[in-house]
């Protein structure tokens, strides 16, 4: 089973994934690997698939670092549940498939280390201590994120979410 990994206010971009781990200055290690390798590091040696970040506001603040939420992918993070997200990086969340929810309760609500489960279909997050409703997600994250991320999507359907097929086909 799943389980939870609190983290507070304000966790930046270099907290996810410190600059010098960059896919960039590291071609050859996986991003993954280095996920809150300083701010956490229990996390980076022991996060496991499906598990479920819960934090408090300002979640991915700081640069626009795509390779920070590609870390928590590669690690096959469940979902990231906060009080509230830095926009560029809720988006970059959308766009490589990792579901985010804004709840302003759970990281008072949840434990370090408690089981986990995620029950997308119902739209509840199962803790220890009981359920939180997930916030319904608009229809086309829901499409991007069952694709697995916006390239995913995009290969599958030949467009955008929204945007009608051309008659071509393209």
């Amino acid at each position: 089973m799943a389980r939870v990994w609190i983290f507070g206010d304000d966790v930046d971009t270099d907290q996810i994934v410190p600059g010098r781990f960059a896919p960039y200055m590291r071609p050859n290690e996986d991003v993954g690997r280095a996920a809150f390798i300083e701010a956490r590091p229990d996390f980076a040696a022991n996060a496991e698939p499906g598990d479920v970040i819960v934090a408090g506001a300002n979640f991915g603040c700081g640069s626009s670092r795509e390779y920070a939420v590609e870390a928590l992918v590669r690690r096959r993070v469940g979902a990231v549940i906060a009080a509230s997200f830095a926009r560029i990086f809720f988006r970059n969340a959308i766009n490589l498939g990792l579901p985010l929810f804004e709840i302003p309760t759970a990281a008072a609500f949840a434990r370090d280390g408690e089981a986990v489960e995620l029950d997308f279909a119902r739209g509840v997050a199962r803790f220890a201590g009981g359920e939180l409703r997930l916030p319904e997600q608009p229809p086309f994250v829901t499409e991007i994120l069952a694709a697995g991320g916006i390239t995913a999507y995009v290969r599958a359907n030949g467009r955008f979410p929204g945007m009608e097929r051309r008659a071509t086909g393209v």
